[in-house]
């Protein structure tokens, strides 16, 4: 496994271990502190975290085969996890909802890291 493929397994490890542990705090620790609008923002962004952690380790894959932009899509995903999923947190641990106006950021994030994602796998050969 080369370098590249191997940061992009491991950050899709990483972000799925972080969604687990965020959607477990969220379904037993928060409950009882947010209102149910807050908490259903907090599991939005596990789940999503979750999703695109999947992709990253797609991403590992398309690397591990040199498949042309992969790493552009696994920055694009990592930066989408980063800004939807990271501002939907604060969000509803803070209550500040002015965060929500970063959120669509992350979420051009994630589509940007999908299309060249499709670009890498059409790229194959």
């Amino acid at each position: 496994m080369n370098d590249g493929a191997r940061f992009w397994a491991m950050a899709g490890a990483v972000n799925a271990l972080l969604a687990v542990a965020a959607g477990a705090f969220g379904a037993h620790g928060l409950r009882s502190r947010v209102g149910e609008r807050m908490l259903a923002v907090f599991e939005t962004g596990a789940r999503y975290q979750m999703f695109h952690a999947l992709g990253l380790l797609a991403v590992a894959w398309l690397a591990s085969q040199r498949a042309g932009v992969a790493d552009a899509a696994g920055w694009s995903m990592l930066a989408g996890v980063v800004i939807f999923s990271g501002s939907l947190y604060v969000m509803a641990l803070t209550g500040v909802t002015r965060l929500g106006m970063v959120t669509p950021l992350g979420g051009v994030g994630f589509l940007v890291g999908w299309v060249l994602f499709g670009r890498a796998v059409m790229s194959l050969r």
